[in-house]
């Protein structure tokens, strides 16, 4: 069933919005909720969370067994796609008033926007949030928490390619002698892909991406799949894609690196949510809860590769820190606003 962001907003209220985390239907506020006996207790007789996410599925199933050997008895169903898919498929549920899912992770902030407006998010707000996160990274209606932050950057197979050798820029790209040489997602799928296409389109202009479509650019689904095909040795360069697996990739032996181009890295943020009909509601406010308390921000940090937004988390030696990664800026608003956009025109140049 094709369904776009458009589709989702037929029959909505319109109204302007600020920035991602401010609203003007404003919900009261939830005082910050610690992990109870009595909560983990109500979660136990649910016995299960059911949680639709775009994170890579073996870092979501190695989340969901940790959540289950620290509270037996509920069990985690993790249901992995493209931020873009998650985004269809909780509004095709929530259009037809399908209640399935209990918490919801996305990789792409403007779909926060939507389903706000749409009154499909539950409030609540753990207490490490409220304690240990910048505000920026927290709705203040306790209705979106940024579980993490994902930058994009390139990525090289340093058996086809040195690092000196390599190109440090997007400019560098357009260099024939890249061509046929270099892998990139699509943005109709990943949420990383699409606010990485959005924000190089506004920095750089689609005349750009006119140029690189010309240099034989493979074409995959999913920010999680570039990687892939660099370590395999199916293409040298990775314009874009989730840099944390690069970074595993190394860490494991594989031959690959990471290389922040000198015009900007472009980053999501990437928040979960409790859904209005949740059908284990206090299953999916322990899972959300310990997801982004220290704990579960720490495995994410350790075992994913990713950055966190909890300021008590532990960066491992050897990863560039975030503050050291010159960033695009992300724009969630204008993703909203301009995504059917991105997709036609990347459609258009690309043929795909």
């Amino acid at each position: 069933m094709a369904f776009s962001r458009r589709d989702v907003l037929k029959g909505s209220t319109a109204f302007a919005v600020g920035t991602i985390f401010a609203s003007p239907l404003r919900a009261a506020v939830p005082p910050p909720d610690p992990i109870t006996p009595a909560l983990i207790e109500a979660a136990k007789k649910e016995g299960k969370v059911v949680f639709y996410t775009a994170m890579d599925l073996q870092f979501a199933e190695h989340l969901g067994k940790a959540f289950e050997q620290k509270f037996p008895g509920i069990s985690v169903r993790v249901e992995r796609s493209g931020a873009e898919r998650v985004f269809q498929r909780v509004g095709q549920e929530y259009k037809s008033n399908i209640h399935a899912v209990d918490v919801v992770n996305t990789a792409d902030q403007s779909h926060v926007i939507v389903w706000k407006r749409e009154g499909w998010l539950a409030p609540y707000l753990p207490e490490e949030v409220a304690k240990y996160y910048d505000k920026k990274y927290y709705d203040p209606d306790g209705l979106a928490l940024t579980t993490r932050v994902l930058v994009s950057a390139f990525g090289i197979n340093t058996n086809l390619l040195k690092m000196e050798d390599a190109p440090k820029s997007f400019a560098e790209l357009l260099d024939p002698k890249w061509k046929g040489k270099m892998v990139k997602a699509h943005p109709a799928y990943s949420g990383t892909i699409m606010n990485a296409t959005f924000e190089i389109a506004r920095e750089l202009g689609w005349g750009y991406f006119e140029k690189l479509a010309k240099q034989n650019v493979l074409q995959v689904q999913s920010a999680t799949d570039v990687p892939k095909r660099i370590a395999l040795g199916e293409r040298a360069i990775m314009i874009d894609g989730a840099s944390y697996l690069v970074i595993r990739g190394k860490e494991s032996g594989q031959p690959v690196d990471v290389i922040y181009p000198s015009e900007g890295t472009p980053v999501a943020t990437s928040p979960s949510v409790v859904m209005i009909g949740a059908p284990s509601p206090s299953a999916a406010r322990l899972f959300q809860n310990w997801m982004h308390a220290r704990e579960g921000q720490q495995m994410l940090v350790d075992y994913a590769r990713q950055y966190s937004p909890h300021s008590q988390t532990v960066e491992k030696p050897g990863v560039r820190k975030l503050a050291d990664i010159k960033l695009m800026d992300e724009d969630p608003e204008g993703v909203e606003k301009g995504a059917e956009e991105v997709k036609r025109r990347y459609s258009e140049y690309f043929k795909v």
